[in-house]
């Protein structure tokens, strides 16, 4: 589908759904509606029912983390619909205490999506059914696709031989990171390293009143 015969479904969308989609504009060759996320039940049935839409597949729904902002949220979703060949995607913004209603009675599909986000942003959604963990670990701490949560995490897991058993221990760093400079493995750093001293030094040029082999 064209950007033009995209901007007209979004005009549609926006129109038929005052308060709830907000706005929209077309990017890489997708239409993206900003959303009201309290209202994403009535635009996901909207979606998926109108004969000009007909979008009755959810492909994905997920979160994106802007720490910075007083939202940091934005929830994402995506939707396919095979009548029209094209995809849309929805986007509201949540903080850490928005309870964004579930989609799966419109879309069961939904279910380990909403889990998925929950598990790795903390999104909460109300009205899940099953709203716990999918990815992470029985006791796991935070939220690891956060962007202030730590690369390191906060425990290390292990068999202890000892005790026969997993055990969970708080990560230590005895040493700070290694600092990697990411420049290009067939190119090698700009800088000798440590024991390439001597590989940095120019090789000697030939003595040409030095005998030559066999003379």
């Amino acid at each position: 589908m064209d950007e033009a015969k995209l901007d007209a479904l979004g005009q549609t969308i926006v129109g038929a759904l005052p308060g709830a989609a907000l706005d929209h504009h077309v990017a890489f060759g997708q239409l993206e509606v900003a959303v009201d996320l309290a209202k994403i039940v009535e635009i996901a049935a909207f979606l998926k029912t109108d004969p000009r839409c007909r979008f009755v597949n959810v492909t994905d729904v997920t979160a994106v983390d802007y720490p910075g902002r007083e939202k940091r949220f934005d929830v994402v979703y995506h939707l396919m619909s095979p009548t029209l060949n094209t995809r849309i995607r929805l986007k509201g913004q949540a903080d850490e205490t928005t309870q964004v209603p579930s989609i799966i009675g419109v879309f069961p599909g939904a279910d380990w999506f909403e889990r998925e986000t929950y598990d790795l942003y903390g999104v909460i959604f109300v009205g899940h059914p099953d709203m716990r963990r999918l990815l992470t670990d029985y006791g796991f701490e935070g939220h690891p696709l956060r962007k202030d949560f730590p690369l390191t995490g906060f425990v290390e897991v292990r068999y202890d031989d000892q005790e026969k058993r997993v055990v969970y221990d708080t990560v230590k760093l005895n040493q700070e990171f290694r600092k990697f400079d990411f420049l290009s493995p067939w190119e090698g750093a700009q800088y000798a390293l440590p024991g390439d001293e001597k590989a940095a030094a120019a090789p000697a040029a030939p003595n040409p009143a030095a005998p030559k082999a066999g003379a």
